[in-house]
């Protein structure tokens, strides 16, 4: 994942555009870092306060030295802020059972036209045996990393250094056209 704190300096002195764009980065994880929670806080309105939390002490923040400190603040804020949701409303979980006859079908969004023209054009840049290694990992997803190495005539360690490097290469491309490629990327 990018470090988000390359946003940190900017952020502390108080630049809204530099906050939002580590908030675009950033709000995917701290959402699935509250996920365990969904059955018994509104897990939206913790995660609203806890960026507004993260905004309002981000100019006393004092970076560890470790990569997205803000970030791991955020995590931190936002759970502790569920957990005492859940103190204050000493509310049981639910059955996920008993909510699945209330809950309506809600069919998937298109897939994006100009994200799939960016990433296929990303992909098409790819050097030959990086390009390989990430074709290979999708293409047959599941298998284990050794059978793929074998399958595009590599070995192991230089397949995993293939696709390490194209899935970085992808990303820094990807941000060249302007797309924040976050955690769930594994970048």
């Amino acid at each position: 994942m990018i470090d988000l704190d390359l946003h940190l300096a900017q952020i502390v002195a108080g630049d809204a555009d530099a906050f939002a764009r580590w908030l675009a980065g950033s709000e995917s994880s701290v959402r699935l870092s509250l996920g365990s929670f969904a059955t018994v806080v509104d897990v939206e309105a913790v995660l609203q306060e806890a960026l507004l939390r993260v905004w309002q002490v981000a100019p006393r923040f004092v970076a560890d030295g470790a990569p997205n400190g803000l970030l791991r603040l955020a995590v931190r804020i936002g759970r502790n802020l569920a957990i005492s949701e859940v103190r204050r409303t000493k509310v049981r979980p639910v059955d996920p059972s008993e909510l699945e006859p209330h809950l309506e079908v809600i069919e998937p969004a298109a897939p994006d036209p100009l994200l799939r023209a960016a990433i296929h054009e990303c992909h098409g840049k790819l050097p030959d045996q990086p390009k390989k290694a990430l074709d290979a990992r999708i293409a047959i997803a599941g298998k284990d990393d050794t059978e793929l190495a074998e399958s595009v005539g590599m070995r192991l360690n230089t397949f995993l250094q293939n696709f390490a490097r194209a899935r970085k290469l992808l990303a820094e491309c990807l941000a060249r056209a302007g797309i924040v490629v976050d955690q769930e990327l594994g970048t």
